[in-house]
C-alpha cells in the first residue's frame, strides 16, 4: 500500500513561473540549456545544470559544478526567486498538449516503498546516472526535480482533483515548447487526509518516467537513514518528490531506432533475410507509421515498407515477449544486424516520437544511418502488466509526452 505525504512545497512566486520553470536536466544537453538560459538569470538550469554558468566544455559532473547547484539553489531562496510554503500541502500539476490535458497529484513518495518494490519499475537503471543524481540530491539537500508515477484509476481522487482545479490556478501557462502547465494548491485538511487515506488503500505505485531520479532519490533517502542515530521514519528525508497521474490519462508514445549500417548485407539481402520472419510490403515515398502491434515501420535508401510479424514469431501470452520492441530487437537488431546490447552499442540510435518519422528519414536521407524502424507505441496496460509481474522492459521502449516542467515545486530533504 503506497505512503505519500503532504509538504511544503518551495516554488517561485507567480510573477517569476515562467523565467524559472524549465524542461528537466535529462531532456537537453548542457550548450541546448545553456542555450535557453540566456538572458535568464532566474532559470533553473543553473541549478539542475550548472555547468552552463562554467566555460563551454567544462565536466558536468567536477566538483566545483556540483558546489555550483548549492550555491544557486542558496541564492534563488535568498532572492525570493524560489519561496517556501508555510504549510504541508499536496497540489495538482495538469499538463496540456495537443488539446488533451492530464491531471497529476504531486506528492512525497516513500523511500521505503521504493526499496520494498511498492513502487513497481520497469526499467534497469545505470549506476553511474543514478550516482550524478544522488550528488545533486545529496549536494542540495532536496529533490529539485520530480519524478512521474501513475497510479490504477481512484474515482474519489478524480472528484478531489476535479473540486480542485474548478477554482483559479496558481500558475497556467504555456511554455515554449507549446505545452501548457496548470497548477492548483489543494491545503484543506479535509482533503489532504483523505488524499493520503486513499493512497494507502492504492497496492502500488508504477515509475512512468524518471527511474534514475527516483532511485537517486530513494537511495539517498537511505543513506541519511543509515546516517542518523536517531532516525524516527517521519524524517523528511524518507520522502521524494513525486507527481502521480492516474493510468488511464496517461499516453505513451513511441520510441523508434535508426542504425547506422546493414552489418555487412546488401539491401536486398537485408530485406529477403527480414521476409523470413515478417511479411514485408513496400509503401513507396509517403511516410508509413505502424497500424498496429506488431506491425512496423521501416525506411531505408528512400522507401518505406510495411513489416507485420508472421503468426508464431512472438508470444501475446508473455508480457515481454508481446512487445514489439522484443520481437524487433531479436529478430532484426540481433538476428539480422548483429546488434545485442542496445544500452552500449554505438550503430544504434534512438528517437523519441514526438520527434515525428520525419526525423527518422532525416536522419537515413543524410547518410548518418542506413536504416530506421519505427514500432507502434507500449500502452499504459503492457507497461503494468510487466511492473506487475516483475519484468523489465528493454531499453528505449517508452516515451511519454509532455515531460514534466521543472521548478513548479520543490522538496526539502530537511
Amino acid at each position: 500500500m503506497a505512503k505519500i505525504k503532504p509538504f511544503k512545497g518551495i516554488r517561485p512566486p507567480q510573477s517569476m513561473v515562467e523565467e524559472v520553470a524549465s524542461r528537466p536536466y535529462d531532456v537537453l544537453n548542457s550548450e541546448e540549456a545553456r542555450k535557453e538560459a540566456e538572458g535568464n538569470e532566474k532559470s533553473l538550469y543553473h541549478i539542475i545544470k550548472p555547468e552552463i554558468d562554467f566555460a563551454p566544455g567544462t565536466d558536468e559532473h567536477a566538483p566545483e559544478v556540483y558546489d555550483k547547484a548549492v550555491e544557486n539553489f542558496n541564492k534563488w531562496q535568498n532572492n525570493g526567486w524560489l519561496v517556501q510554503d508555510e504549510k504541508e500541502c499536496y497540489y495538482v500539476y495538469a499538463q496540456t498538449m495537443d488539446g488533451r490535458t492530464q491531471y497529476g497529484l504531486v506528492v512525497c513518495a516513500n523511500v521505503e516503498d521504493y526499496l520494498s518494490g511498492v513502487i513497481k519499475k520497469h526499467e534497469l537503471t545505470r549506476r553511474d546516472k543514478e550516482e550524478d543524481r544522488m550528488k545533486h540530491v545529496r549536494i542540495n539537500n532536496a529533490n529539485v526535480e520530480p519524478v512521474f508515477f501513475a497510479y490504477p484509476d481512484e474515482a474519489e481522487l478524480d472528484a478531489i482533483v476535479s473540486k480542485t482545479v474548478s477554482g483559479k490556478a496558481e500558475y497556467d501557462f504555456v511554455a515554449p515548447d507549446g505545452f501548457g502547465h496548470h497548477f492548483w494548491l489543494i491545503d484543506d485538511e479535509k482533503d489532504i487526509a483523505r488524499i493520503t487515506e486513499i493512497f494507502a488503500s492504492i497496492p502500488y505505485l508504477y515509475i512512468a518516467d524518471g527511474h534514475h531520479r527516483t532511485a537517486a532519490a530513494a537511495l539517498v533517502g537511505a543513506e541519511k537513514a543509515k546516517q542518523n542515530p536517531n532516525h524516527k521514519g517521519d524524517e523528511e528525508y524518507n520522502y521524494f518528490l513525486a507527481v502521480c497521474f492516474p493510468a488511464s490519462q496517461l499516453k505513451i508514445i513511441d520510441y523508434n531506432r535508426v542504425v547506422k549500417d546493414l552489418n555487412g548485407l546488401s539491401e536486398e539481402e537485408f530485406l529477403a533475410k527480414l521476409n523470413e520472419n515478417f511479411i514485408v510490403e513496400e509503401k513507396g515515398e509517403d511516410v508509413y507509421s505502424p497500424s498496429a502491434l506488431h506491425n512496423f515501420s521501416l525506411y531505408i535508401s528512400g522507401k518505406w515498407y510495411s513489416l507485420t510479424a508472421k503468426e508464431g514469431t512472438y508470444n501475446d501470452e508473455d508480457p515481454i515477449g508481446v512487445l514489439d520492441v522484443t520481437i524487433s530487437s531479436d529478430l532484426i537488431l540481433r538476428d539480422i544486424l548483429g546488434i545485442t546490447d542496445l544500452r552500449s552499442d554505438k550503430r544504434i540510435d534512438f528517437v523519441g516520437g514526438i520527434r515525428g518519422l520525419g526525423e527518422l528519414k532525416r536522419r537515413v536521407d543524410n547518410g548518418e544511418m542506413k536504416v530506421a524502424l519505427a514500432l507502434y507505441p507500449v500502452s499504459m496496460k503492457q507497461l503494468m502488466d510487466i511492473a506487475d509481474t516483475g519484468n523489465i522492459m528493454p531499453p528505449k521502449t517508452t516515451w511519454f509526452e509532455p515531460k514534466l516542467r521543472s521548478g513548479l515545486v520543490i522538496h526539502k530533504l530537511v
